[in-house]
C-alpha cells in the first residue's frame, strides 16, 4: 500500500494488515451500516494490470472468455483466464484507459497472473505491467451511491457495467447500487474527502460481504483451478462470450454449456457456528458417500453475525440433501436467493 495513502487512512482511524484495511475501529457497525446507508471502502485487497500496446486487443481476446471487442470507453466487463482443461485461473474486472485495459484481480494473484500472460506475449507487441502502488481502488455502495459519485464526477455511470470518467478517476458501476473508483494515490485523499462527506467508513470486509450479496465470485489462490467457468456463474454476470473465438480452455466451457454436462453451480449461503470457514473449505452432503459435494469460494461475516458464503455445489445434492461444512456433522448451511436466477 502506498505510504501516503496509508498514513491518511490511518488518522482516519484505519486497522490495515497486509495492505488491507480490516476496519475503521468497528467491524459490525460497519457491515450493519453497509445494509442501512452507503459505505466508503478502501479495496487494497485488489490490484489492477496494465496491458498495452497496439495488439494489446488482439492478445486479450486469445486469452480470455469474454469478447474483449465489448470493452470501451464506457463499458466494462467481466472475464476469466482459464486453463487449458477449463479451469479458472482468474476472474477479472476490465475497462478502458485510452487504448489499454486495466484489469482487476485479488492483489495476491497480481504477480503470478502478471507472469502467466507474459509467458503469451511472444512476437506480440503488448506489456503487461503490474500498477497496484500506482492505483488506489475505493468502493461506495449504498442507497445514495450513484448521488454522492454525480458531485464528484463530470459524468457518473448509468447502469451496471457502464463506466464514468473524472479527470483524475474511472467509475465503474459494478451493480444497482455499488460504483468501484478507481485514482491514483495523489488524488485519492481528496477524492475520499468529497465521498466521505455523507458516509460511513469500513473496511475490506464489508465490500467483500457485498460482493457475496450481489453473487460475485471472486477466484482466490486458495480456489485456483477448481472450477469450470459456469460453475461459479460466470455465464450468468456476462462474463462469457460463447460466439468469440479459440481460447483456452474454451472447448470445455463451450461443451459445458451445449451438451449440458454442468453438474455443479454457485450458490449463496449463510453459516452460522464458531468454525469460522475459509475459501477452499469442502462441503459435504449424504449422497456424496464421503466425497466431497461442494466447496466454498468465498466467505464474509455479516451484520447479524455468522458469515454469507458463495459455495459451489453439486446440483443434485442441493436439491435434495443438508449441505455440511467440513463433514457431515459439521455445521449445515442455509441457503439464499442470489438477485439473479440460476439457468
Amino acid at each position: 500500500m502506498n505510504t501516503d495513502w496509508q498514513n491518511f487512512l490511518t488518522q482516519r482511524g484505519a486497522t490495515i494488515e497486509s495492505g488491507v484495511v480490516l476496519n475503521f475501529g468497528d467491524s459490525t457497525a460497519e457491515l450493519k451500516a453497509a445494509t442501512e446507508k452507503t459505505v466508503l471502502c478502501d479495496l487494497g485487497q485488489f490490484g489492477t494490470l496494465r496491458v498495452s500496446g497496439e495488439d494489446a486487443q488482439t492478445f486479450l481476446q486469445s486469452l480470455l472468455s469474454n469478447d474483449i471487442r465489448e470493452v470501451t470507453a464506457d463499458r466494462a466487463q467481466y472475464s476469466s483466464l482459464n486453463t487449458a482443461k477449463g479451469r479458472v485461473l482468474a476472474i477479472f474486472l476490465i475497462w478502458r484507459d485510452g487504448s489499454d485495459y486495466l484489469i482487476q484481480l485479488p492483489r495476491v494473484l497480481c504477480e503470478p497472473i502478471r507472469k502467466k500472460l507474459s509467458v503469451y506475449v511472444l512476437r506480440s507487441k503488448v506489456t503487461v505491467s503490474d500498477i497496484s502502488e500506482e492505483t488506489i481502488c475505493l468502493g461506495l455502495a449504498g442507497k445514495d451511491a450513484i448521488t454522492l459519485a454525480a458531485e464528484c464526477f463530470e459524468s457518473t455511470p448509468s447502469a451496471p457495467m457502464s463506466v464514468g470518467k473524472h479527470k483524475h478517476a474511472f467509475a465503474i458501476r459494478v451493480s444497482k447500487q455499488r460504483l468501484l473508483i478507481v485514482t491514483t494515490p495523489q488524488y485519492a485523499a481528496g477524492m475520499w474527502k468529497c465521498l466521505s462527506m455523507d458516509t460511513a467508513d469500513a473496511g475490506a470486509p464489508c465490500w467483500d460481504w457485498l460482493n457475496i450479496r450481489d453473487g460475485i465470485p471472486v477466484i482466490l489462490p486458495q480456489t485456483q483451478e477448481q472450477f469450470v467457468a459456469q460453475m461459479v456463474n460466470l455465464d450468468l454476470i456476462g462474463g462469457i462470450s460463447f460466439s468469440k473465438g479459440c481460447y483456452p480452455g474454451q472447448e470445455i466451457v463451450a461443451r459445458t454449456q451445449y451438451l449440458g454436462k454442468l453438474k455443479r453451480r454457485m450458490y449463496r449461503a449463510h453459516i452460522d457456528g464458531s468454525i469460522e470457514p475459509q475459501p477452499g473449505d469442502e462441503l459435504f452432503s449424504a449422497d456424496m458417500e464421503g466425497q466431497p459435494s461442494g466447496m466454498i469460494a468465498n466467505v464474509a461475516p455479516t451484520p447479524s453475525g455468522g458469515h454469507d458464503m458463495l459455495a459451489v455445489v453439486q446440483i443434485a445434492s442441493h436439491d435434495a440433501f443438508p449441505i455440511h461444512l467440513g463433514s457431515l456433522s459439521g455445521d449445515r448451511l442455509a441457503f439464499q436467493p442470489l438477485p439473479y436466477p440460476l439457468a
